[in-house]
Order: structure tokens, then sequence, then C-alpha cells
């Protein structure tokens, strides 16, 4: 797949010095999820302090913009507002404080007319301020990382929907519309996807993907 997650995989598996071919049925990078969503980079507040979310949260939002800068990429640390609009909401609030905190996230407590310098338009008794969210053009950041794969001596084949995954003790035979391709190992980053081609290589994942849209 030519998600951001199998662009990145590949990537790094090339630069290891592995010869990699990426399988993607769309006809160009980051045609899915990667290319649809709001674009943030997240910063890692929301999650259980020392658990691996939290820890690739924080480092990923760092990698993800000194990535972005390094290469070109549109990308711009905007912060966030995490806002209580109630006097109830306010626990809640402080409990996101702690945690993001413990986990590294830089982030404070600010009053509803801090609030009111950031965004004009918001309306609350408290809000956090999130200094590490940002955005960036995942949809440049694929490109990138499909340059780079290239660059490495990899290669990207659009159009190549698989439509059978066989295995031997020593390879796996990946078979397209138009192609076999015979490997050492195939990386399944197919998304939303993925549990589909597990059970096309007769595997029986334990859980079953169920897209869903979040607003």
């Amino acid at each position: 797949g030519a998600g951001i997650v199998g662009l990145a995989t590949a990537h790094e598996l090339g630069r290891r010095g592995h010869r990699v071919t990426v399988l993607e049925k769309e006809t160009r990078v980051a045609q899915h999820q990667t290319g649809n969503n709001s674009g943030v980079i997240h910063s890692g507040l929301y999650y259980l302090p020392g658990s691996l979310k939290a820890t690739l949260g924080t480092r990923g939002a760092a990698s993800m913009r000194d990535f972005a800068v390094e290469h070109g990429v549109s990308v711009e640390i905007c912060g966030k507002l995490v806002v209580a609009t109630t006097q109830r909401q306010v626990p809640a609030l402080l409990r996101l404080l702690d945690r993001g905190k413990a986990n590294g996230v830089p982030v404070s407590l600010i009053s509803p007319e801090q609030a009111h310098d950031y965004e004009p338009e918001v309306a609350c008794v408290a809000a956090l301020r999130v200094e590490s969210t940002g955005i960036v053009d995942y949809r440049g950041v694929c490109d990138v990382l499909a340059k780079l794969i290239v660059r490495d001596a990899g290669e990207i084949r659009f159009g190549s929907e698989i439509v059978d995954i066989g295995s031997s003790f020593d390879s796996v035979t990946v078979t397209t519309r138009a192609a076999e391709i015979v490997a050492d190992q195939f990386v399944n980053c197919a998304g939303l996807h993925s549990d589909r081609l597990a059970r096309l290589a007769g595997l029986e994942p334990a859980v079953r993907i169920i897209p869903f849209r979040g607003e």
C-alpha cells in the first residue's frame, strides 16, 4: 500500500539495504485515508502515560515536523486549544493537563481571556494551550517518501491491485491483476483493507476492520 504507513515502512526498509517493491491499486500515492484527513500532527496529549501510543505521539510530532522542514513540505506548528465550556468539564480538563505533562507535551492551563486572544470565536470557562499540535501536507510527505524509495533502488507499482498471496518455506508470491511478484517477505500496509489481504494470504486475523468517519 502507498499510504503513509506503507511508504514510511518501505523507505525505512530501503534505508536498511533491502530492495523494496510497493504495490498500490490506485494511480498515485495517498489516495485513501492518508490524503483525505484533516492534516493534523497530533501532540500525544490524550494517551496513557508510559504507553507506546504516548511515546509515539510525542516523538512522532517532532519527527514529522523535522521531516517536513527538511524536505520542503508545507507544515505549520500552530498549536491548539482544548476547552471546557462549562464548570462541570473543568476536572476532566485538569486531568488532561496532568496527562499531557506526564507525556512530555508542552501544555498549559490558560484563562478564557487568553483563549480568546488565540481564537476570538471561542467561548469557554477554561482552556488548555497545546503548543506542539500542527498541520502538515500529508500528500506532500508521501510524495517525498515515494521519491526516497526510488532513490534507494526501490520501486512503486501503481494500478497493482492484489488478487492472491501464496507462500512457501522461503518465499512469498504476490499476484496482482498485471503481474506476479516473488519476494522474501510480504509486508501488509493496506490500511482499511489490511484484514482482507491477511485473509487472502490464508491467515485468520483476530479482528475485522470496520471503517467509520469521525466528525
